[in-house]
């Protein structure tokens, strides 16, 4: 087995750097004043060969606080565009952040360094390009969060504080997020090229694609019709894990959306407390856009964007055959993972109805879906209604009572015994959720220059699963203040 790498002999070879010019702007990363290490993610480290016990604090912070080039690293912004909120934006790309290059580990898997808040770019439209130490603390927490639920998600190295400030909500510190994900290629790229009608270039960049990240796509008829359908594929699996879990993501433009299906670009994200179908994470989204109910419409829409950009290397009509099946590849996967949080595995014809009457409780009295689970995954195995979920029967205990039956009707149709079910169903239940108040406290904590509850949040995160007795409160219902809590384009 080979041995693992320090920073400065990590494995790297930039393809995207190898690729026009004109497709990004090579820059370097500006420093951070006074920069200092507030956490490092050794688990993350291993996707790079790199070995923890030999990255030191100081050598962290020199090279991903922007103090000296990377070794092997070749920094650049790419260029991209989008539509936000439904209209067209020609004028995105990297605006305060710059991919460092690619690492190529023993395994031979590819992967991306990306540094969030490394100062000004060509794109960066009249901005500072620096990332706050709230914002970089909550994409920091919600990718082990997400990577903890098994949610593809970018992740993250490390998180450089500092004595820098820029002015958001007030002025408020600087930071820095090394972001770690197998793909940075946005739908973006693909509508930059469209409508920009440089074709030669957009079939350049789907080779790219296919060559890089969908290689079996390679064999069929056509490739790009084929890489478009496991994107779609990809994605429809995505959205429906989001709806499972009560994820609103805030922000569903399509320069957000990634080409390999990862929850990508982190901004007013929130998981609900309570389940509430018209929430909407992003108080700067006033028509409700993005709201949670509409993150399946909404994705497909984005989905009808990319493939528009794909119309001239594929036909309209095969790219619509495609589209057309998303509806009901979302409702599938979604199906199949709240019938898992149930702890059922075979099928019935009568588990649609089940679940559907089940997120209609949640929606009629606003349940804490992460408690009930919870919950239900301890349960006693009876035939009446366990005690411990009466607390969610405030409204109508009857239609829960109902509900019970049927569900313990179901279970005895269930090969499993009972202790093995509740194992299942506690690897897709977790103790533990990544609530708005919890990156909350830890953000204020960290703005006093304590970074200590980052820490210890972080293996709750990774293993949700799992008792943290240390953290036992976390498991409890929200505090009342957590409903104040405001989240904006800037979180």
């Amino acid at each position: 087995m080979q041995a693992l790498r320090t920073l400065e002999t990590l494995n790297f070879d930039n393809s995207y750097a190898r690729l026009p010019e004109q497709w990004f702007q090579r820059t370097a990363p500006k420093p951070l004043k006074n920069a200092h290490l507030i956490s490092f993610n050794p688990r993350v480290a291993k996707h790079l060969d790199l070995d923890p016990c030999q990255s030191h604090p100081d050598a962290l912070v020199r090279y991903f606080g922007g103090e000296i080039p990377v070794p092997g690293a070749s920094p650049l912004a790419m260029k991209y565009t989008g539509h936000q909120f439904g209209h067209y934006n020609p004028d995105l790309g990297d605006g305060r952040g710059l991919l460092l290059g690619e690492v190529v580990n023993q395994r031979g898997e590819r992967w991306d360094l990306h540094l969030k808040g490394a100062g000004q770019t060509a794109f960066s439209r009249f901005a500072d390009g620096r990332a706050v130490l709230r914002s970089s603390i909550r994409e920091y927490l919600v990718s082990e969060a997400m990577h903890g639920l098994g949610i593809p998600t970018t992740e993250a190295l490390c998180l450089i504080g500092s004595e820098e400030f820029t002015s958001r909500i007030g002025m408020e510190p600087c930071a820095m997020l090394l972001r770690v994900s197998r793909c940075h290629v946005r739908f973006g790229h693909f509508e930059w090229l469209y409508y920009s009608r440089r074709h030669d270039e957009l079939r350049q960049l789907a080779d790219y694609c296919l060559q890089r990240f969908y290689p079996a796509c390679l064999d069929a008829d056509n490739p790009y019709l084929a890489m478009f359908e496991e994107i779609q594929t990809r994605t429809a699996s995505l959205v429906a894990l989001w709806q499972t879990y009560g994820f609103v993501h805030g922000v569903l433009n399509t320069d957000n959306m990634s080409i390999l299906g990862e929850t990508f670009d982190y901004g007013p994200y929130t998981f609900m407390d309570t389940y509430e179908p018209d929430h909407i994470a992003n108080k700067n989204d006033d028509a409700g856009r993005y709201a949670f109910f509409r993150q399946p419409a909404i994705v497909h829409w984005n989905l009808a964007c990319l493939a528009q950009a794909l119309l001239p290397l594929a036909e309209r009509s095969q790219l619509e055959t495609v589209l057309e099946r998303f509806p009901a590849q979302q409702a599938e996967f979604q199906l199949r993972r709240q019938k898992a949080r149930l702890g059922l595995q075979g099928k019935d014809a009568g588990d649609a109805q089940l679940v559907e009457r089940l997120w209609q409780l949640f929606k009629q009295q606003r349940t804490d879906m992460t408690r009930f689970f919870d919950c239900l995954t301890d349960a006693p195995d009876t035939e009446s209604l366990p005690e411990i979920l009466t607390e969610f029967t405030q409204a109508a205990p009857q239609d829960w009572t109902d509900w019970w039956t049927r569900y313990q009707q179901r279970l005895q149709h269930e090969a499993s015994s009972a202790p093995i079910r509740r194992q299942q169903m506690r690897s897709v239940n977790p103790r533990y959720l990544l609530r708005n108040y919890m990156a909350e406290e830890a953000i204020r904590e960290a703005t006093q220059g304590d970074y200590r509850l980052v820490n210890r949040l972080l293996p709750l995160l990774r293993h949700p699963g799992d008792l943290h007795t240390d953290l036992e409160s976390y498991r409890q219902p929200p505090p009342d203040w957590a409903r104040a809590i405001c989240l904006t384009c800037s979180s």
